[in-house]
């Protein structure tokens, strides 16, 4: 354990499994859906990183997006499925990353369920645009990094703690295993 982390009142370490995970997967997202989608290249060396809204949290798991199908991701998709996620609620908590692997479709029920009339600036088609692919991202492996009692205690706790010269810093911190 780092010399931070060992100086810590109180256990900060919690790994999250199945359905806690899938909860904490669902908070992360509710609280800020942005992500960067990042895949590989064709050549399975680093592709790109793009800002993504995550649409959906299924039941098990399954984070959901909208693509157009001639895109650069849904091309390095088809190349390598896997795809990495990383999503910043804050600037001081809600942090998560997530590798999983990534299924492009254009299934006529989901996209009629994630589609959104804003949607309309990208698929100009609206929700029968023939370009819409939807993503079902599947996680293998997470982390992530948050607040035990949310941004106002842990603020004071960080004050409280840089006035006594004690790590006080409300920080936790797991696996997410599904």
């Amino acid at each position: 354990m780092d010399s931070i982390n060992a100086n810590q009142p109180e256990p900060n370490h919690q790994d999250l499994i199945g359905e806690d995970a899938v909860r904490k997967i669902r908070e992360f997202v509710n609280s800020s859906a942005s992500c960067f989608f990042c895949t590989n290249d064709a050549s399975g060396g680093p592709g790109d990183a793009r800002p993504m809204t995550a649409l959906e949290v299924d039941d098990a798991g399954n984070l959901w997006f909208i693509s157009a199908s001639d895109s650069l991701k849904n091309q390095e998709l088809a190349a390598d499925p896997s795809a990495t996620l990383y999503f910043q609620g804050s600037a001081h908590s809600e942090f998560m990353h997530l590798e999983g692997v990534a299924t492009v479709s254009r299934d006529p029920v989901k996209i009629k369920e994630l589609w959104s009339f804003t949607m309309k600036t990208w698929f100009t088609g609206g929700e029968d645009d023939p370009r819409i692919t939807v993503i079902k991202f599947a996680p293998t492996y997470g982390y992530y990094w948050d607040t035990r009692h949310g941004k106002a205690v842990a603020s004071v706790k960080m004050l409280i703690g840089a006035v006594i010269g004690k790590t006080l810093d409300d920080s936790v911190e797991g696996r997410l295993d599904l």
